[in-house]
């Protein structure tokens, strides 16, 4: 009797975990994109993919969040630092008298500064 209504299968739908239906497929489409050759060929001669030796370079450039938190202090620090001259940002160009607007510092930069603070 419960199939003849016309809300069971809704009543089915609310007891899934809420949102989209996930598509199950063979590969992610993350690992298919970063792939530039078929899965059986991206292989190296150590047996490991190409491409995730390059998720373990760490970034040079951080932005301002990050550069933060690498500090232990706050992003308006951060600012201020940079506004003072302490901390310089690297100015990335866009084309002729242009530039990114984004906040980049250099880990380089942030850890000579660490040890000039420390007196060493």
């Amino acid at each position: 009797m419960a199939d003849e209504l016309p809300l069971a299968g809704a009543r089915e739908r609310l007891r899934r975990k809420p949102g989209r239906p996930r598509k199950s497929s063979a590969m992610p489409p993350a690992t298919a994109a970063a792939s530039p050759v078929g899965p059986d060929m991206a292989r190296g001669a150590e047996g490991h993919r190409a491409y995730e030796t390059v998720r373990s370079v760490p970034p040079r450039l951080l932005d301002l969040k990050t550069t933060a938190a690498y500090l232990g202090v706050s992003p308006w620090t951060v600012r201020d630092l940079e506004f003072g001259g302490v901390l310089r940002r690297v100015n990335i160009p866009l084309g002729p008298r242009k530039e990114l607007r984004k906040l980049l510092f250099d880990r380089q930069d942030l850890d000579r500064l660490v040890e000039t603070w420390k007196g060493g």
